[in-house]
């Protein structure tokens, strides 16, 4: 099963969860649903690891924001870069 999309249908995510699905279903192989969506393995398997220190940098943007709205990205960027614990 050669069936290959000539353009991007769909994003990257939803590509991962059609073909887990065709996969758990056990309509096709692991190896058809890579062909057929253009997914690689990596993409396929991957896991997103949440952590801790994404809240913190989350809450500490909110701060900046709010306290130095002429900062762009780039001085917030800079800022959190710099910043000592």
């Amino acid at each position: 099963m050669s069936l290959r999309l000539g353009k991007k249908v769909v994003a990257p995510a939803r590509r991962r969860e059609i073909a887990q699905w065709y996969f758990d279903v056990g309509l096709t192989t692991v190896k058809d649903v890579y062909l057929a969506l253009g997914i690689t393995h990596t993409c396929f398997r991957y896991q997103a690891k949440l952590s801790a220190a994404n809240d913190v940098v989350a809450d500490w943007l909110v701060r900046l924001a709010n306290n130095w709205r002429s900062w762009g990205f780039g001085l917030r960027f800079l800022y959190l870069r710099n910043e000592k614990d």
